[in-house]
């Protein structure tokens, strides 16, 4: 079984390309917060290549910006070329066939917290590379959330 399932903000605006076949193609980057802190208490976040396709693609490009959250349901796809100095290079990144917007309609995207992020690094570094965040978005919750059950809906 091959699915992959991600929660994140995008990196950049989405921008729309068009296959010599005319097919629309998205080539866009999912950054995702770590659920843990590093040794020296920062958060670490995790740029994830991603790839969609037609109709779903002109849809992203259409409504979605740099900072605004989506979900991304797709499967794992690995790939290698050579490039311009005959290096190899190998590359992974998730092929779309859902995505959710889960900004409200007309939101302005990411937070202040986003938008400060570094840029994710280029495809021909090391794509295991991370990015250390300098503030915790959840610190002003301290160490708990208290909820009681008239809180939840169900």
């Amino acid at each position: 079984m091959n699915r992959a399932i991600l929660i994140g903000r995008l990196t950049k605006d989405p921008e729309l390309r068009t296959t010599s076949s005319g097919r629309n193609v998205c080539q866009f980057a999912v950054a995702v917060n770590r659920t843990f802190t590093n040794a020296n208490g920062e958060r670490e976040a995790d740029f994830i290549n991603c790839v969609v396709w037609d109709k779903q693609a002109e849809n992203l490009c259409r409504y979605q910006k740099k900072g605004n959250q989506i979900a991304v349901e797709g499967r794992i796809q690995t790939r290698n070329y050579d490039d311009t100095t005959g290096r190899k290079v190998y590359v992974t990144e998730i092929i779309a066939n859902n995505i959710s917007f889960l900004d409200a309609k007309g939101s302005t995207g990411g937070s202040d917290y986003f938008n400060n992020l570094p840029e994710p690094p280029a495809q021909d570094e090391v794509s295991s590379q991370t990015v250390s965040v300098e503030k915790d978005p959840f610190e002003a919750f301290g160490d708990s959330i208290e909820i009681s059950d008239n809180d939840l809906p169900f």
